[in-house]
């Protein structure tokens, strides 16, 4: 498996290994021990996967403390461009946001660590997505940044006439206004 740097130092891509022939392929989706080497000790305690249709734009979602969460996400069928936004009080690259294409052609999977807002756009008809969670999930505890802030100016790959929100995402609060997250940096 490689490991790949994004342009936020903490974020990082996995990229399996891939064997195929002509009866199709295999690969390892996730293996403890190079987690532990890249990213450190995280316990996974929940899986996740949703399904969604081309436009919709998911997020940006995180949860306050003390359910901080870590998630290790990746796109089952179809293609996404997902998000990480830093929002960590403290750190040099709070407010800068990474865009990674997910695909199940190309199979990577992208850390999204705890401290980061997550969200992403579905590119393809449809998307079945996979999050593989490091803390519990905890209604009383989530939160969001909203997605077209134009202070962190994420292209989301989708024409405006397109986008299909939630109404509770259509209503996150723009980035100066949450408190961010406090991790000690």
């Amino acid at each position: 498996m490689r490991i790949l740097e994004t342009s936020l130092p903490d974020v990082l891509l996995f990229e399996p290994k891939v064997f195929g022939d002509d009866r199709g392929w295999f690969f390892e989706s996730f293996r403890q021990d190079l987690f532990d080497l890249h990213i450190g000790a995280h316990r996974f305690v929940q899986d996740n996967e949703s399904f969604s249709r081309y436009g919709v734009i998911r997020g940006l979602h995180y949860q306050k403390s003390p359910h901080y969460q870590g998630k290790l996400v990746r796109v089952i069928q179809g293609s996404v461009l997902d998000v990480a936004l830093d929002i960590r009080k403290g750190s040099p690259t709070f407010g800068q946001h990474t865009a990674q294409l997910l695909s199940d052609r190309n199979h990577r999977m992208m850390w999204v660590p705890p401290g980061f807002a997550h969200g992403f756009a579905v590119l393809s008809q449809t998307v079945q997505f996979s999050y593989k969670c490091d803390a519990y999930y905890a209604p009383s505890h989530e939160a969001g940044v909203r997605w077209n802030d134009p202070a962190i100016g994420i292209d989301w790959s989708i024409p405006d006439d397109a986008v299909n929100l939630s109404e509770k995402d259509r209503l996150q609060p723009f980035l100066n206004e949450i408190e961010g997250i406090d991790l000690g940096l």
